[in-house]
């Protein structure tokens, strides 16, 4: 689960999450002899999604489909339905669900505009609570790069965002 979160939260198409999602387990187990211990396993798996989901993205960018019917309402359903069902852990409020979907909406939007090498660092950091020394280990960087990477990421969605943050 916490797999397919990531890679749905870095491609954003929940067809595509799922079927890289598979491809890592399946390269793991196909690789299991290379795991040498050094990290968690967890980690290591994570890399492997991790540099799977960014390559599909990269091949993705230069050749892109576009459906002729619009977004694919199944994902666009999910995404909604993931995000009400988060509003309403939070409020009761419809308006508070409304406004809560619409800036998950808009922060999903400005994370799917910053590169990858950011994005991935927000992802693991921010949404699956990784700390920097996991991070570090998952995408095979130093601490220091890793620290610096989400600062300018977070710059950038600051940015992107400004009509969202309140003064």
């Amino acid at each position: 689960e916490r797999i397919f979160n990531m890679v749905f939260r870095m491609c954003g198409r929940r067809a595509d999450a799922e079927e890289l999602a598979q491809e890592t387990f399946l390269k793991a187990l196909e690789r299991i002899n290379q795991f040498r211990g050094h990290s968690q396993f967890y980690t290591w798996l994570f890399r492997i999604a991790a540099n799977m989901t960014i390559s599909h993205r990269r091949r993705d960018q230069r050749v892109r489909f576009q459906s002729l019917d619009g977004p694919d309402e199944f994902e666009r359903d999910r995404a909604d339905a993931m995000t009400a069902a988060a509003a309403r852990k939070k409020s009761q409020s419809p308006d508070a669900g409304a406004m809560a979907a619409e800036t998950s909406r808009k922060v999903m939007d400005a994370l799917e505009q910053i590169d990858d090498e950011f994005r991935i660092v927000v992802v693991l950091c921010d949404m699956e609570g990784m700390d920097y020394s996991q991070i570090a280990d998952v995408l095979g960087l130093p601490i220091g790069t890793v620290k610096s990477r989400l600062h300018r990421a977070r710059c950038e969605l600051r940015e992107k965002l400004a009509d969202l943050i309140r003064p």
